[in-house]
């Protein structure tokens, strides 16, 4: 069985509504409206053309602070430095580290694979500094390939550059419509919640003990 892993939320924390409170407390006094301001930036199609390369940093900073009238070097700050709030979710990677075992030593485990909506400076900060990606055999990051989740083009590029087998590759992602898309594709899915529901389910597929 292939494992393929999203990475944000899933290997890497993503707090959206934190970097709001954080970044603009003048702008959001409650969980709730950093949750509505974090939607306002990482749902809008500026954020996802930054996600699939086809917006740079400078640009996707302008034109957020622009529509949502929010200060520009505040703005600045926040895209420029959330490579670095991506710090590995320890007992995620924990049983990633698993896998990678187990798949030295032959215990089902296929190949070791991430897919994952990432703009390029972020995808290259991520490379560099953690370890955990050299367990993997592969994977794709959506500002280097220009497609994102959860189009179809994404999965099957990952699919045939690896020659990956459907209904063989399970994917791990904390968005269901991104499952529900690798499902569509006849891969089988994980909806993560938890990395005690992980291992959970891992088990249940005869992949982890």
């Amino acid at each position: 069985m292939n494992v393929v892993f999203d990475l944000g939320a899933v290997l890497v924390t993503w707090q959206p509504a934190q970097l709001m409170l954080q970044t603009f407390p003048q702008q959001v006094g409650t969980p709730d409206e950093a949750k509505h301001l974090a939607h306002q930036v990482f749902s809008h199609p500026d954020w996802h053309a930054f996600d699939r390369g086809a917006l740079d940093v400078e640009a996707v900073i302008a034109q957020t602070a622009e529509r949502l009238d929010l200060p520009l070097p505040a703005m600045s700050t926040l895209v420029k430095g959330i490579g670095e709030r991506l710090t590995p979710m320890d007992d995620t990677v924990a049983l990633l580290g698993r896998l990678h075992t187990a798949r030295q030593t032959g215990q089902g485990v296929a190949g070791l694979y991430y897919l994952s909506n990432m703009p390029v400076p972020y995808a290259r900060l991520l490379e560099q500094r953690y370890e955990f990606f050299q367990w993997f055999d592969g994977g794709v990051f959506s500002g280097d390939v220009q497609h994102i989740k959860p189009e179809p083009a994404i999965y099957q590029l990952l699919q045939s550059r690896y020659t990956l087998a459907p209904a063989r590759t399970v994917f791990v992602d904390d968005l269901k419509h991104n499952i529900t898309a690798a499902q569509e594709l006849g891969w089988q899915g994980i909806h993560f919640e938890s990395a005690q529901q992980l291992q959970a389910d891992l088990a249940l597929l005869g992949l982890l003990v």
